[in-house]
This record gives structure tokens, sequence and C-alpha cells, in this order.
């Protein structure tokens, strides 16, 4: 196996681990979850490492069950994790709206202003209520935890 695999390997790993423990990790104070997912040192990234990491985080949460949870919490936080690591500048968003008639929460990421790897532009159904970025969180009160249900998408 080339050195290249191994990495791959490595880094679907850490995906798939890092995807399972989301829902823990999603229990913790939102100042302290913003503290762990914001990386110390922040590298470059390119398109094809981007593509790649997606693609493991789909994988992660298609293959990963029952340890892994589906739904967009998992793929927003993971994603985000990966991508901030990489040195890709994006943000996290938690939002609540009314689908078909229930109150329901949802995650995206947001890059340069407008949602990303995203099927469809969430806000018009979404009212974003907090937001994870390098330059820190907005929104609720940081002392409160996330409390919000996956949505299935």
């Amino acid at each position: 196996m080339s050195r290249r695999s191994i990495s791959d390997v490595f880094l679907f790993l850490q995906i798939l681990f890092f995807a399972a423990v989301v829902p823990i990790l999603l229990r913790l104070k939102l100042w302290r979850v913003e503290a762990l997912l914001e990386p110390r040192i922040q590298a470059t990234t390119d398109r094809d490492r981007v593509e790649q990491i997606a693609e493991y985080v789909e994988i992660a949460i298609r293959e990963g069950r029952p340890l892994v949870h589906q739904g967009c919490l998992t793929r927003g936080v993971t994603r985000y994790y990966f991508f901030r690591r990489d040195g890709l500048n994006v943000s996290l968003c938690f939002g609540v709206g009314r689908v078909d008639g229930e109150f329901v929460g949802h995650c995206w990421l947001v890059k340069n202003g407008v949602p990303f790897l995203e099927a469809r532009d969430p806000r018009p159904l979404y009212t974003e209520m907090y937001r994870i970025s390098s330059a820190g969180g907005r929104g609720v009160k940081a002392s409160q935890n996330i409390g919000l249900e996956q949505s299935g998408s």
C-alpha cells in the first residue's frame, strides 16, 4: 500500500471516529464546543482535499451505522472540524424553522457568506440561531447547550 493510500485510510478513520463522537460533543456548553472545534494551527487546503473530506464524511455517515448518527448535525460538525483543520474558512450555523408544521433544527456550513455543500439553501426555511466560526459565535447565550433535533437532512 502506498503512503498516499495509508494517509487516506487514516483520514477516513479519523472522520469515522469523530462523526461517532459528535452526539457526545454536542452535550457540552456551546463555548466549549466552539473551543474544541476551532484549530490552534491552520493549514492550507486545496479543492481535491475538500472533496475528499466531504466524500469521506458521507461514507462515514452512510456506512458507520449504528456507531455514527445520521443527519445534518453529524455531517455539519464533522465537516467543520476537518475543513477548519485543513485551513478552509467556513462557519457552522445552527438554525430552527417550521417544516411541515413542526419546529425542527438544522445545521449547515457557510463559506463566503453562502451555504456550502448544501443541496438547497436552508436560509429560507431556517432562522440562524448560532454560528461557530474563527471570528467567534453569535446568537444564543454561550452558556446554553445545543438542543436541536436532527431534521434528517
